[in-house]
């Protein structure tokens, strides 16, 4: 530590994001990247915009953007928010509509930025045991609170939690903001976006890092009531008033308008996700529903940390978490279908 860093600075216990190694002939199963690319039309849109407009600072407020978004999910432009990666959108939320005197509540086995920005924020934050089968019971979140978090489907888990019990988590807490984060929502989930225009308390985050491709170019956004997205745009204001810069603007606009290309992406990813866990299921592993680009896995005869390092020997990375509960699981992104064969190839001799 430092004579010159703040005290809280010296208190933080920072996230830690999936490791990102330069090895030759690699696969890189462990931060849950999308194996299949971008739209060619996004590459062939920023393209066009690397010109003499790069001097120029970008839209403030992202309009063109907001608009395409908006019109996609039919909301109002002034329902959305932009920030540079779900990441910070997820920052503006905490800092902005949590309740700082009253816990927030979030699962304990979960996204793990959630209690680093309860530590940045100062806010107290109270994790809610998933079920004995990992999964998020409705009725556990009827206590106090200052606030509720939670993905869906959720990470690291996969597990999807059907709308019916997203919207009585929704309806049981009118007086606190619900966030439901769904960065992995379009591999098989359905978005809650639907119930925004019911519920003003609602607030829906999403990127485009999973399910259109474009982890490197760090857009996210927030769906929910104007009061709620204006709350956001005040912190923003506060913080950054330019965060998403040309290129990300212009990419995003066309990830959203080609369709097909989502689709086909969305497709190919459940369709290697049901082959893997078959295969993974055929070695003994116990696999968990999982409605995201990931899977969590186990086998009862290995430990999660030594499959991890044996496929790390193999050149296939994956994730596991050293925590309670899960320390016997490992992470793995869905990849390509090549990349998928050689996984089940490395596990096959250390199981």
């Amino acid at each position: 530590m430092s004579k010159f860093w703040s005290s809280r600075v010296k208190e933080l216990v920072p996230y830690v994001p999936g490791e990102q190694p330069k090895m030759a002939n690699l696969v890189k199963l462990n931060t849950n990247e999308n194996p299949f690319g971008p739209s060619p039309k996004v590459i062939e849109a920023i393209n066009t915009e690397l010109n003499d407009n790069l001097r120029l600072y970008p839209d403030p407020e992202s309009e063109a953007l907001k608009s395409t978004i908006a019109n996609y999910y039919g909301v109002q432009g002034e329902q959305v928010f932009l920030g540079n990666g779900s990441d910070e959108v997820l920052a503006h939320i905490f800092y902005g509509l949590f309740q700082h005197g009253e816990p927030v509540l979030y699962p304990d086995i979960t996204y793990s930025f959630y209690p680093v920005y309860c530590g940045l924020y100062n806010i107290e934050g109270k994790t809610v045991p998933l079920t004995d089968s990992f999964e998020i019971d409705p009725k556990d979140y009827k206590q106090p609170n200052g606030g509720i978090i939670f993905p869906n489907p959720n990470a690291p888990t996969g597990r999807y939690l059907a709308l019916d019990k997203v919207e009585a988590i929704v309806a049981a807490n009118p007086d606190r903001v619900v966030v439901v984060d769904e960065a992995y929502v379009d591999f098989g989930g359905e978005s809650a976006i639907k119930l925004v225009g019911e519920y003003p308390n609602l607030l829906v985050c999403q990127t485009l890092s999973k399910a259109r491709s474009l982890a490197g170019l760090r857009v996210g956004f927030a769906i929910g009531s104007p009061e709620v997205v204006e709350a956001l745009n005040r912190v923003k204001n506060s913080f950054n008033s330019y965060p998403i810069d040309r290129l990300a603007q212009v990419g995003a606009i066309a990830a959203f308008e080609d369709e097909d290309w989502f689709r086909a992406t969305c497709e190919g990813v459940i369709g290697e996700r049901g082959w893997v866990t078959s295969k993974l299921e055929a070695l003994g592993f116990d696999v968990l529903p999982s409605q995201a680009n990931f899977i969590l896995a186990r086998h009862p005869d290995h430990a999660g940390e030594a499959l991890a390092k044996g496929l790390r020997e193999k050149g296939v990375i994956v994730r596991h978490f050293n925590k309670p509960r899960i320390s016997d699981f490992l992470r793995i992104t869905i990849g390509t279908a090549d990349q998928n064969k050689r996984l089940v190839e490395c596990l096959k001799p250390l199981v």
